[in-house]
């Protein structure tokens, strides 16, 4: 997924992954027996690929076995209501052991529970897409407005909206 060029809110595929790579808990969205299904994990980012880790015989690593699914991360500050959010999708891989198990075994990823037989699932970044989160206004005509001055008005005051420079 690219950036889509008509919103000035959109992420690039770039700056998708390097959000991504700045926080350390996500969820894994899927389907599980037909209804969807969300976990959240601890991962990395190894290259463009989300890295989990999670019990052999768990719900979770059968469930997603070879099956595309998303894996969503955001970042919010709710004193200025502010924020971004990333989805990233791709299909599943378990990852089956040998020297690939054990190079990912030396990345800072520790599973929040223990487990004696633990599972590496690497998800691609097949489509990438994210965006800014914010206060922001639509008013007629389809005009986004994204600032909101907060300044408090006098009762029967007229708040004008101008496109690009918040409520004035």
């Amino acid at each position: 997924m690219k950036a889509d060029r008509d919103d000035p809110q959109s992420f690039s595929r770039e700056q998708c992954l390097a959000l991504v790579a700045s926080v350390s808990i996500g969820r894994v969205v899927y389907t599980d027996q037909a209804l969807p299904a969300v976990v959240p994990m601890n991962f990395v980012l190894d290259g463009d690929e989300v890295v989990i880790h999670t019990g052999s015989g768990s719900t979770l690593a059968a469930a997603i076995r070879n099956a595309v699914v998303a894996f969503q991360v955001d970042d919010f500050d709710s004193d200025t209501t502010t924020g971004w959010s990333v989805t990233i999708t791709g299909r599943a891989r378990l990852v089956d052991g040998g020297e690939e198990a054990t190079g990912l075994a030396r990345l800072p990823l520790r599973p929040w529970v223990p487990t004696k037989n633990g599972q590496f699932i690497r998800i691609p970044a097949r489509h990438v897409g994210g965006h800014r989160l914010g206060p922001c206004v639509l008013v007629p005509g389809g005009t986004q407005i994204q600032e909101v001055l907060r300044q408090p008005r006098s009762p029967g005051e007229s708040v004008r909206a101008r496109p690009g420079r918040g409520l004035q």
